[in-house]
């Protein structure tokens, strides 16, 4: 199968398409594609060295809001209330923060310029949000991904305090589970998902869940207060 070059119109190939993960190249940023690319099940992932890359991997991974895996560790850390848990009151320093702290075995960062920028105004329109974690006032990690339907699709995930990202992850699982919500999009399976009950779904099997999640309204704008429903796209 080829991998396609997308032009300016607003649309995709079937994301069963892949080749190796890998779907399409070309197109742009803007709200409009980074939306119907999640809808579809394609994310974007590449770095300011390739033009933008479309991926829709199979198998594909995922969290489950209901077996989250907490550890022993983890479990002291959540009991001890080091962190203070909030939603959404510093998108732009954690989607910052993600972009620049070094990772083991990484050499520079996925999350482009252009990527930062894109994912901002996501959050300004009420899609993207941030869960972070505080420790006396400082931010000290967090993540950020996009909500559509019952879905989240977590993008990335820094630490600057012990188990401070995993903290984050459990309270979004709690805010998600909550909700009725099922399924964290992981994208590709780390060490890191892998340790908090991460499992590799058929790309088969997370499309058709995806279709079912995306039938809900969207909870559309700050999740630091309460954000409006807005009915399936």
């Amino acid at each position: 199968m080829p991998v396609y070059a997308l032009s300016r119109e607003l649309a995709f190939p079937p994301p069963e398409e892949a080749v190796d993960g890998l779907l399409a190249v070309g197109g742009d940023l803007s709200p409009q594609r980074l939306l119907l690319a999640y809808r579809s099940g394609i994310f974007p992932w590449y770095d300011d060295a390739l033009p933008i890359l479309w991926h829709a991997p199979d198998p594909r991974c995922v969290l489950l809001t209901d077996r989250l895996h907490v550890g022993r560790t983890l479990r002291r850390e959540l009991a001890r209330r080091t962190y203070d848990v909030r939603f959404d009151t510093d998108f732009a320093r954690v989607i910052a923060a993600c972009r620049s702290t070094p990772r083991p075995g990484q050499d520079g960062t996925w999350i482009t310029g252009d990527m930062e920028r894109a994912y901002t105004t996501l959050h300004a329109l009420g899609y993207a949000h941030s869960v972070e974690t505080w420790e006396r006032g400082e931010l000290v990690g967090g993540l950020y991904g996009v909500s559509l339907g019952r879905m989240f699709f977590g993008e990335s995930m820094f630490s600057w305090g012990p188990n401070a990202s995993k903290v984050a992850l459990v309270a979004l699982a709690e805010r998600l589970a909550g909700w009725g919500g099922r399924v964290i999009d992981a994208q590709v399976a780390t060490p890191h998902t892998t340790a908090m009950g991460a499992v590799e779904w058929p790309r088969e099997r997370f499309l058709r869940v995806l279709r079912e999640e995306l039938a809900h309204p969207t909870r559309r704008g700050s999740w630091a207060g309460t954000p409006a429903l807005e009915p399936p796209a």
